[in-house]
């Protein structure tokens, strides 16, 4: 196995995503810090800190130029970070040293870094919203249409009182509806330049510093705030819980998945069931597993992202360090995460017989609170209580119908078969599937 099943042949169509993490490879972080230089410059130029002719000869090269990842490799080894080795290697490449030197001017390593991952977040924030607007929009027509299909509710593992499917599938919804509204708000928050130089001061461009940086932003159409988030990383941990919360949201949907479609229920149906290697039979819920995994896998690394925050004074090594290697594996795993509960979405099917089966094998049980509500105003609430749990004791013991035992122990003038229909104790589970 690789080092991560994102980044393996074996592993990375179950687990990892291809258009996120084209976003993380080394020639998608280089071509992003080499666009950061060319802002950085075209902004400089503007007031005349370097000349307009290097600027536009950074900017040109810095769209066109290729730089070897591997060619980097001993720099960043040395230096902790690539851009002291990516300015030599862009340097040379720009081939005119009368251009070549006006660039990185002013700036540190951390600003042409951060400000490049921001450049990719953004991307990626593009991509996981696109695809939590698509999910909604299936899981909300889902909804709509199981709206009145009646199932078991289930609460602590126990089978509670009637629902209805889009009332569940109304709650898988929910939380990612909220997820939308989270990465809209975090947006101004994150997708910030970093421009404060060696300490954070800018001290190295003098009086221009300030301009350059809101010229930059402006640039690269990013946001700005004159106060360096060098070793303040809210921004950061702020996106990595907020796609913690979409793996988990979508997590709980495996999860709910994988008990409704096992054997003894097949209450719902959805995605591709994977094969077993001896048992013919089997039909093993790869996709809602994957849900689950992927959601744990992020629970477990955003601790690690918040670890991160503890960056020492002005700018720390170690805390940016595990950054990254925690918050590409949080992006990839909430993309990877969106596009299987896609096509489970797609594929979702109730399974009416069975759901019905359910409620049926519980000889009314389920039905137990209706029944205390409907003898309650001929008897008083705690006498209906002690009655209907004394007949839900004979029921389970004689495996007998719960309305013929009410009916045998009580004279109370109730509709029993009325009372203790499924259809008719759905409450507002409708309304909520259709979002009256």
């Amino acid at each position: 196995m690789a080092v991560t099943p994102f980044d393996s042949a074996l592993w990375r169509e179950l687990y990892g995503d291809a258009e996120l993490q084209a976003l993380f490879t080394d020639s998608a972080e280089i071509r992003a810090m080499l666009l950061v230089e060319a802002a950085l410059a075209r902004a400089q130029a503007r007031l005349g800190v370097v000349p307009e002719t290097a600027a536009a000869a950074i900017g040109r090269a810095a769209e066109t130029v290729m730089i070897d990842p591997a060619a980097l490799a001993p720099g960043a080894a040395s230096a902790g970070v690539p851009v002291p080795a990516l300015v030599a290697a862009f340097r040379e490449a720009i081939a005119a040293p009368e251009h070549a030197r006006h660039v990185h001017f002013g700036a540190t390593s951390q600003d042409i870094v951060d400000t490049g991952l921001t450049l990719r977040l953004r991307r990626a924030l593009q991509i996981i919203d696109t695809r939590l607007e698509a999910l909604t929009a299936t899981l909300g027509e889902k909804a709509r249409a199981e709206a009145d299909t009646a199932m078991a509710a289930r609460t602590r593992s126990q089978i509670a009182t009637p629902t209805t499917f889009g009332a569940r599938i109304a709650v898988w919804r929910a939380p990612l509806l909220r997820a939308r509204d989270r990465l809209a708000e975090l947006r101004p928050r994150l997708l910030r330049i970093s421009l404060a130089g060696a300490s954070g001061t800018l001290a190295a461009m003098g009086a221009s510093g300030p301009q350059v940086a809101a010229l930059m932003a402006e640039d690269l159409r990013l946001g700005h705030d004159p106060v360096p988030w060098h070793a303040a990383r809210d921004n950061i941990a702020e996106l990595g819980g907020a796609l913690t919360l979409i793996t988990g949201a979508l997590g709980k949907i495996g999860l709910d998945l994988t008990l409704m479609t096992r054997s003894e229920a097949r209450e719902a149906a959805a995605g591709a069931p994977g094969g077993s290697s001896t048992m013919p039979q089997k039909a093993n819920p790869v996709g809602p597993e994957t849900l689950v995994a992927l959601a744990r896998a992020n629970a477990g690394l955003i601790g690690r992202l918040y670890e991160a925050q503890l960056h020492a004074e002005e700018r720390e090594g170690a805390a940016w360090a595990l950054e990254w290697l925690t918050l590409p594996q949080i992006v990839i795993a909430a993309g990877a995460a969106l596009r299987h509960a896609q096509a489970l979405a797609d594929t979702l099917e109730a399974r009416p017989d069975a759901m019905r089966r359910t409620m049926a094998a519980t000889n009314g049980l389920m039905l137990a609170e209706a029944a205390t509500f409907a003898l309650a105003p001929h008897v008083g609430r705690p006498e209906a209580e002690a009655l209907v749990k004394a007949a839900c004791r004979r029921a389970a013991a004689q495996e007998r119908p719960l309305a013929a035992l009410l009916a045998e122990m009580s004279d109370a003038p109730v509709d029993w078969a009325a009372a203790l229909d499924p259809g008719a104790y759905l409450g507002a589970a409708p309304a909520i599937a259709r979002g009256d």
